[in-house]
């Protein structure tokens, strides 16, 4: 997507400097910073710090990783080594799983004077492949949003709701949930996005300013707004993110996910997830049980970072001093919630079912491990 005009992806390999460069988006909406990666370490607070967030970017990240240490060391050891240091940054969402193992296991049967090409080679393919599989997703939700647009007034926006940023930041490219958006307002399509502010960490403003920068109509809402929108019919459907799907359709996302699902089927709003297909944990059944959520620091939510009146970036405790803050990152919303999952391959129903109909390629391989 683009910057001012100039096109950028979240991450981005630098022939001329050998280093990988991403956008430290700790700073968005407000500056636009550039950070270079350059050691291990550099990759574990980039994705600890969030300055790169969302499921697929931090897999891609990881890949990366995965390319310096093979080039500091391609033995089978520091290969190892450099797996379990990244994979302990985040526990939630399972595409920093995913690329660790699918490098290492590109990687362990090469000789090592092989491996520092190939890792590398293995992290562009990564990348590109992810900017494919959220192009992918865009179009099948395009179909659904072209429908609800079909049966609207001439020229009534489609209202969509989302929640976080599941946006082009939060992937290499086009992003999961805004996809669909992009490629409706492309396609001519009035839209309109309700943007959940996303307590604590205020990621709605991210989704605001990708749209912004797009062209899209969308209003900015506090994170408990949505309810009320939908009571009044003023949202034909929700579409949000996933950092880890079940292999029966139990979606994990970013907390406050699970009440805007409640929400939508209480008032019979249709509830879609974007789901790019190494986001689906094929190893885990019940989301609720079995996948384990952050617990982030407290600072994130008894303070609060923005723009002050004098123009400079600033952060401001919002908490009475001494008070304690609880601060799970994510939750999970179960599968009867869930209207639909929006994959590349094309949208199924939340289920065992419907999920290895569509690909049945990875069940396959997932029952066989």
């Amino acid at each position: 997507m683009k910057v001012n005009g100039t096109h950028y992806r979240s991450l981005w390999w630098d022939d001329d400097k050998a280093a990988l460069q991403i956008i430290d988006q700790r700073w968005l909406p407000h500056e636009f910073r550039i950070q270079q990666v350059d050691t291990l370490q550099d990759f574990a607070d980039a994705i600890v710090e969030m300055r790169v967030r969302g499921a697929p970017l931090i897999g891609a990240t990881a890949a990366y990783g995965m390319a310096l240490a093979a080039k500091i060391d391609p033995s089978n050891a520091h290969l190892d080594t450099a797996w379990e240091f990244l994979d302990k940054t985040r526990p939630t969402a399972i595409n920093l799983r995913w690329a660790l193992n699918r490098c290492r296991a590109h990687l362990l049967p090469l000789p090592e004077a092989d491996r520092p090409a190939a890792a590398l080679k293995l992290a562009h393919e990564i990348s590109d492949e992810d900017v494919g599989i959220n192009h992918s997703i865009g179009q099948n939700g395009l179909e659904i949003i072209r429908k609800i647009a079909a049966g609207k007034k001439d020229g009534e926006p489609v209202r969509i709701l989302t929640h976080c940023n599941a946006g082009w930041i939060a992937t290499v490219d086009w992003g999961t949930a805004t996809s669909p958006m992009y490629q409706a307002h492309d396609a001519g399509i009035p839209i309109h996005v309700w943007v959940d502010e996303t307590r604590p960490r205020n990621q709605g403003a991210l989704t605001s300013w990708e749209l912004g920068s797009h062209g899209i109509p969308h209003t900015y809402i506090t994170d408990n707004a949505g309810g009320h929108l939908m009571q009044h019919g003023l949202v034909d459907m929700v579409i949000v993110g996933t950092d880890r799907t079940t292999r029966r359709g139990d979606v994990c996302n970013k907390i406050g996910t699970y009440l805007k699902a409640l929400a939508a089927k209480a008032n019979n709003v249709p509830f879609y997830v974007a789901l790019p297909s190494p986001t689906i944990d094929w190893t885990v059944d019940d989301g609720v049980a079995e996948i384990p959520i952050e617990e982030r620091q407290e600072r994130e939510v008894t303070h609060i970072q923005g723009l002050t009146d004098d123009g400079k970036i600033g952060v401001v405790q919002v908490t009475p001093v001494g008070t304690p803050g609880g601060n799970p990152a994510f939750d999970v919303t179960p599968n009867h919630l869930v209207t639909g999952l929006i994959t590349e391959r094309g949208v199924c129903e939340a289920s065992a079912e419907g999920l290895a109909a569509l690909f049945p390629d990875l069940s396959r391989i997932a029952k066989s491990a």
